[in-house]
């Protein structure tokens, strides 16, 4: 594949090769929906710097987006048994999501009846055969319904049908359980636009959790959301993956409200590098790794027409051998590049096998300078065997680095490049006079969420009125 600059493909797109030139060169007639071109132009407004410091603007948010949005409360493995629950924590909001039966999962505001006792600790997750509040005694089934209370007698007013929990709607994709706190919110099905047959290929309810990271961030949680939703940064912060990574030539497409996308190139040099190194070299950083002298006993690279190929099938026989999955049905794209989807608010799940990756980002109780990152690797369920249990959630405190994290693998020190950068854009946004400021290709995601969450506010505020 050759790896010469070419002139810019069109007004505001960076040189290098297009999406179309990478899909021709691969050869393997990619899925329709990964050509699409859906980028639209959203302005060049400035953001003002008191959406990411203001305990104003987070009550904003807290009131009228996070109590109206799907958002995703845990994996369905992680529930499997009839009485497995996780608290799902949203500011001063509370979820217990529930297996209730074999094949159903419930959920309720995580509060008594009687006197409003949390009826489970925050953050927790466990089993449990009834929902008892620890205060006094009130009782019900996994379902909801009450099934006991201490001196009846003294409660005539107490209809048993009247006094159900508080539910919260629940629906499940990918393997993933979603909670939305509006009663009269639309289906998880039209909230999920076209994700859901975008993976239709590589379904993530067939994929485990082999990595469940948590870590407590100094910064708002839109400050570390937004530096995963582009690739802008990688020439400034991840510099060593500038040799086989297109970065400012990345494909960013949006849909409807709710998703928006990136594909980032691998095994093709950045535009930025003057001079890029040859495809064989590409080639053996992508098996042996950068920088590296000697060669794994017994490894060769596999002899394909580009460093592509050679990954994708490096790829597919490691999936095989390692996981059972038989991934011979992906083209290169689908296989080697870095393509990640974003659903409002919070949510980024990965198309891609060779780095299996899911994020989610919240705020951290009710405070606008910290935030929870959560990162999870999800690989294949082996084609001809059970599924693995998940492995059990890592949690990191502000200090913990991801590196403390081995499961995470060779992801682990590109968080930490990641990190440096967010506490300082905290700090600096609380100095700032003027407004923030966005490219208009490559961060129109993050113009892109920003608009979606100014109508939530609004339409909000509205209400208010």
């Amino acid at each position: 594949m050759s790896h010469a600059k070419s002139a810019e493909q069109t007004s505001g797109r960076s040189i290098g090769p297009s999406a179309d030139e990478v899909f021709r060169l691969d050869g393997d007639n990619p899925p329709s929906f990964l050509r699409e071109d859906s980028y639209e132009s959203l302005g060049n407004a400035t953001l003002a710097p008191n959406r990411y410091t203001s305990q104003e603007f987070h009550d904003l948010e807290m009131k009228h987006m996070w109590t109206k949005v799907w958002q995703m409360a845990c994996r369905e493995e992680e529930i499997p048994k009839i009485g497995d629950y996780v608290v799902h924590d949203i500011g001063d909001f509370s979820v217990i999501v529930v297996r209730s039966k074999d094949q159903t999962i419930d959920a309720f505001l995580n509060a008594c009846r009687h006197r409003g006792t949390q009826l489970r600790e925050s953050g927790t997750r466990g089993n449990m055969s009834r929902i008892r509040c620890p205060f006094h005694g009130w009782t019900w089934d996994l379902d909801g319904k009450l099934q006991s209370i201490p001196c009846r007698w003294d409660f005539p007013e107490v209809i048993d049908e009247g006094y159900k929990l508080s539910s919260v709607k629940v629906g499940t994709w990918g393997g993933f359980v979603f909670i939305n706190l509006d009663p009269d919110a639309d289906s998880l099905e039209s909230y999920l636009g076209v994700l859901p047959s975008h993976f239709e290929r590589w379904p993530l309810e067939n994929r485990s959790l082999t990595a469940n990271v948590q870590r407590q961030l100094n910064c708002n949680w839109k400050v570390a959301l937004e530096a995963f939703l582009e690739a802008y940064h990688v020439v400034q912060t991840h510099p060593q993956a500038l040799p086989f990574t297109g970065d400012s030539n990345t494909k960013y497409d949006v849909w409807g409200d709710n998703v928006s996308r990136l594909l980032t190139w691998s095994g093709i040099p950045s535009p930025h590098m003057e001079n890029p190194p040859s495809d064989e070299e590409i080639t053996s950083m992508l098996v042996f790794g950068v920088g590296t002298e000697a060669r794994a006993e017994g490894v060769e690279a596999p002899k394909a027409p580009s460093a592509r190929h050679a990954l994708a099938e490096l790829l597919k026989a490691q999936m095989k051998e390692t996981f059972g999955a038989d991934l011979s049905h992906l083209t290169v794209t689908e296989l080697v590049d870095s393509t990640q989807y974003f659903l409002f608010p919070n949510f980024c799940p990965w198309l891609t096998p060779a780095l299996p990756l899911v994020y989610r980002f919240r705020p951290y109780g009710n405070d606008p300078d910290k935030c929870l990152m959560e990162a999870q690797l999800l690989h294949p369920v082996p084609d001809d065997g059970p599924r693995p249990d998940p492995v059990p959630r890592r949690e990191l405190g502000p200090d913990d680095p991801f590196t403390d994290a081995p499961e995470l693998s060779q992801i682990s020190p590109v968080f930490e490049q990641d990190m440096g950068n967010l506490h300082r854009i905290q700090r600096g946004l609380k100095t700032a006079k003027e407004g923030v400021t966005l490219g208009d290709y490559q961060e129109i995601r993050i113009r892109h969420f920003h608009k979606t969450l100014d109508k939530y506010l609004a339409a909000g505020q509205k209400d208010d009125r």
